[in-house]
């Protein structure tokens, strides 16, 4: 039953870690121009990529998407701003925190 079957594809990627005082960010792009739907999980093949202060590592690698089920994508879609609200955190007092 297809509404159920998850689809996993392996797809060739470049993956980008910067560590400078100008960017810290760490980003996979998509050499096929593969899109991430909602509900999608993305693993990057091989070992860690550690940046030392003020490099940036530019590799290619192979990325695995799992494809989320019709199910799975509407759950996320129904429950991602609730949770997005989770990672969130508001203060709004002058006291510092130790």
């Amino acid at each position: 039953m297809p509404f159920f079957k998850r689809k996993v594809e392996r797809v060739p990627c470049t993956v980008e870690v910067s560590h400078r005082f100008e960017s810290l960010h760490a980003h996979v792009r998509f050499d096929n121009g593969a899109i991430i739907n909602p509900g999608d999980e993305v693993l990057v093949d091989g070992n860690p990529i550690m940046a030392a202060y003020g490099e940036v590592i530019i590799e290619e690698r192979t990325a695995t998407i799992t494809r989320a089920t019709a199910l799975e994508r509407w759950w996320t879609r129904l429950t991602g701003d609730l949770e997005f609200m989770e990672l969130c955190e508001f203060s709004f007092s002058e006291e510092l925190v130790a």
